[in-house]
């Protein structure tokens, strides 16, 4: 069952961590172009605290089907808001403690996909490698956190199934950022370039994304502090029972 995310003040708990006051810019990743990681732009950088006021603190322990780690998948739009709700979800868990990663794949195409292009194929075949590295350190215990355009169904329903097959809790979290606020948002300029004809295959305008029907949460960062979308996966994790 999806869960959708809204702003929300009526928590109640511990004496909150300040939030960030930014809200989301993100650099578009896995797109058509020379590969630059997210986590290196100003709109990306991880946030030293990430709650919303009132949001209860994680628990101390991570829980996760057999192995203790869990990957969180989220997918969405180049400039969606992916490795900026990552990196501060990873933020807050370091805080207490936990074994956390974030595979970003604009990081990934540089190193274990260099080499890839974007046809259909390849950027399948990214997908599949992410899922690969992110199940092996998931079982081990880690909190993965993956934040990857994915745009085929197909090619994340795999990565579903390679958790599942490992014993291994697996959460999508679709980042439903819509168009128009991704290309507003357009850190690299890719929306620019394709409105102007330089370039095609821009995933969600020229090229296809296949929304997943059915995610664990479903967040639209339109609007919303950083600290809030980070809270919704926060809250999903502690839902599950990944974080107790």
């Amino acid at each position: 069952m999806t869960a959708t995310a809204t702003p929300s003040t009526a928590h109640s708990g511990q004496t909150p961590v300040a939030p960030p006051a930014a809200t989301l810019p993100e650099s578009a990743s896995d797109g058509p172009q020379p590969a630059r990681s997210e986590s290196a732009t100003a709109e990306s950088a991880a946030p030293a605290a990430a709650f919303r006021p009132g949001a209860p603190a994680p628990g101390p322990t991570v829980q996760g089907a057999r192995h203790g780690g869990a990957t969180v998948w989220l997918t969405g739009l180049p400039s969606a808001g992916k490795t900026t709700v990552a990196h501060a979800v990873a933020a807050v868990l370091r805080t207490y403690g936990h074994r956390v990663e974030v595979l970003d794949g604009d990081v990934v195409r540089e190193s274990l996909s260099a080499g890839l292009g974007f046809s259909r194929a390849d950027r399948e075949t990214n997908t599949d490698r992410i899922g690969f590295v992110a199940d092996l350190l998931a079982r081990n215990g880690v909190l993965v956190l993956a934040a990857v355009i994915s745009p085929y169904a197909a090619a994340r329903d795999r990565v579903r199934a390679r958790h599942a097959r490992s014993g291994t809790a697996f959460l999508e979290v679709h980042v439903a950022t819509p168009v128009a606020e991704c290309a507003v948002r357009d850190v690299k300029g890719l929306y620019a370039r394709q409105a102007r004809g330089e370039m095609t295959g821009l995933t969600g305008v020229d090229d296809v994304y296949e929304p997943p029907p059915a995610p664990e949460l479903r967040v639209d960062t339109t609007g919303r502090a950083v600290a809030d979308s980070a809270a919704a996966v926060l809250d999903l994790l502690r839902e599950k029972e990944i974080l107790r």
